[in-house]
C-alpha cells in the first residue's frame, strides 16, 4: 500500500518510517525539503489544505502525527490541521487514517494538552475515512518530552521537591513497542474505526519512574512530595532544570494530574507483542 507519514520528522515519525518501509510505499511529509530514510520526502503543511491535497494523492493509508505543543494557541492549530487532514483524506478516497493520542482523555477534569488529543481525534473521525486510534502515557525513547524531562530531573537535582503529581499512576510504553503498534494496525481490518489503548507491562507513578531512572543512571534521588507547587508552577520550574522549554512543559505537567493507565487493553490480541519492560526500555534510551 501506499502510505503517507505526517509529523514524519517528530520523535514517533523518524522512527515509524523505516518499519512501514519495509512494507510499503512510504511518503514522508514534513513542512521542510528532506531525504533519506528509504522513503520518498514530499513538502506539506497539515493546516495547508493545497499541499495536504497534492500529497495524498494515490495514498492509501495516512498517519496522523502532528502536534503544534510548544507553539502559541496550540488547540485551535491541531484543530484546525486535524480539520484539513480529515477532509483531504475524504477527497482522496484514503481507506484509513491512523492517529496517536493520549491515554487520561476520558477524564472529567482534562488538561489543555489532554482535551486537544482528544478534540483532534474527533475532528479527525469526523470525516468519511475511518480512523484508528492508538492513546499512549508517556513513550520512553530518545527525543520523548516527557522522558526527556524525567532523565534531566534525575541527572540535574540532588533533591526535588515535587507536587502531589508524583504520586498518580501512570503505564509508559517503549518506543519500540509503540512503532510495532502503529506499523501493525496499518491495513489491519479489525483496528480499521476502532480505537486502543496501549502501554507497557509496567504501571508506576511518577515517583517510581524517577527513582528507577535514578537507579539506571547510579543515582538515588530525594524526593519530597507537597501540596503547594501548582502544575503552573510546576512548568516553570521544570524549565529551569531541564532542556524543555515552558510552553511545552506547562500542558505536560498539567495533565499529569490525571492517571494514564489503560483500560481497554483489545489490541493485545489483535498484535500480540512481547512487551518491553520498563527498565530495559530506560536503559536502551540511556544508552543511546
Amino acid at each position: 500500500m501506499k502510505v503517507a507519514v505526517f509529523g514524519a520528522t517528530g520523535t514517533i515519525g523518524t522512527a515509524l518510517l523505516p518499519a512501514l518501509a519495509r512494507s510499503h510505499d512510504v511518503v514522508a511529509l514534513s513542512r521542510r525539503e528532506r531525504e533519506g530514510d528509504g522513503v520518498n520526502w514530499l513538502r506539506a503543511d497539515a493546516g495547508d489544505a493545497e499541499s495536504v491535497r497534492t500529497a495524498l494523492k494515490g495514498v492509501d493509508v495516512a498517519y496522523y502525527l502532528v502536534h503544534s505543543l510548544g507553539t502559541r494557541h496550540f488547540e485551535e492549530r491541531d484543530l484546525a490541521a486535524a480539520r484539513t487532514v480529515a477532509e483531504e483524506a475524504e477527497r482522496a478516497g484514503l481507506s484509513q487514517l491512523i492517529y496517536l493520542g493520549g491515554l487520561g482523555d476520558d477524564s472529567p477534569e482534562l488538561s489543555k494538552h489532554l482535551r486537544s488529543r482528544l478534540e483532534t481525534e474527533k475532528e479527525l473521525a469526523s470525516g468519511a475515512v475511518p480512523l484508528t486510534t492508538l492513546r499512549a502515557a508517556i513513550v520512553i525513547g530518545r527525543g520523548s518530552a516527557g522522558f526527556e524531562t524525567i532523565v534531566a530531573l534525575v541527572d540535574r537535582l540532588p533533591a526535588m521537591v515535587c507536587p502531589r503529581w508524583v504520586g498518580v499512576r501512570t503505564q509508559p510504553i517503549a518506543v519500540v513497542d509503540v512503532i510495532e503498534y502503529l506499523a501493525g494496525v496499518c491495513g489491519l481490518r479489525q483496528a480499521i474505526g476502532a480505537s486502543f489503548d496501549i502501554g507497557g507491562p509496567d504501571v508506576m507513578t511518577y515517583r517510581e519512574m524517577i527513582e528507577r531512572v535514578g537507579a539506571e543512571r547510579g543515582k538515588r534521588p530525594l524526593i519530597v512530595e507537597v501540596p503547594v507547587l501548582t502544575p503552573r508552577l510546576s512548568s516553570y520550574w521544570l524549565h529551569l532544570v531541564t532542556p524543555v522549554k515552558a510552553s511545552v512543559a506547562r500542558p505536560l505537567i498539567e495533565g499529569l494530574r490525571n492517571e494514564t493507565v489503560a483500560q481497554d487493553e483489545r489490541i493485545r490480541g489483535l498484535l500480540p507483542l512481547e512487551l518491553t519492560p520498563f527498565d530495559v526500555a530506560a536503559r536502551v534510551a540511556l544508552d543511546g
